[in-house]
């Protein structure tokens, strides 16, 4: 039976990246515009690090509001791993679809309501990397989708 994933519902999802690198970031997740995610865990564990000091690193490529950006790289985690280590991030948070049509650096109650609109075409990426090409990583991601479209 298939899941339904239309309009106001809500599941859990989980996807899981073998040999993530830092050659490119990695989408874990792609935004739909009118949808919002709760990121509930992502686990990393190091297979290699190619030099000592290598990190695996979480962001958002996404809207920055304090400069009215778009597609802007946010890091929300660097840590420094060795071969073997497991990285678990347990802590919630949140994150829309697509950016807001843009407007002025800062934010206020209308701004507020132009990031929950959704309303350019321009889609938010949760991503997962490490620091260079030789480190290699087993992921997983678990999260909510909240389809509001």
């Amino acid at each position: 039976m298939a899941i339904a994933r239309g309009a106001g519902t809500e599941i859990i999802r989980a996807a899981f990246f073998e040999d993530v690198d830092g050659a490119a970031s990695t989408f874990a997740i792609i935004g739909e515009q009118h949808h919002i995610y709760t990121v509930l865990s992502i686990t990393a564990h190091a297979l290699v690090i190619a030099s000592t000091g290598n990190v695996f690193e979480i962001g958002i490529l996404g809207y920055d509001c304090e400069g009215a950006t778009t597609a802007r790289t946010i890091i929300l985690n660097k840590t420094v791993m060795a071969a073997g280590d497991t990285f678990v991030w347990n802590d919630k948070f949140s994150f829309t679809g697509y950016e807001p049509v843009d407007f002025a650096a800062g934010l206020d109650a209308t701004k507020q309501n132009a990031l929950a609109d959704q309303g350019s075409s321009v889609a938010q990426k949760l991503y997962i990397k490490g620091t260079e090409a030789g480190d290699y990583f087993n992921c997983s991601v678990t999260f909510i989708d909240q389809n509001n479209s």
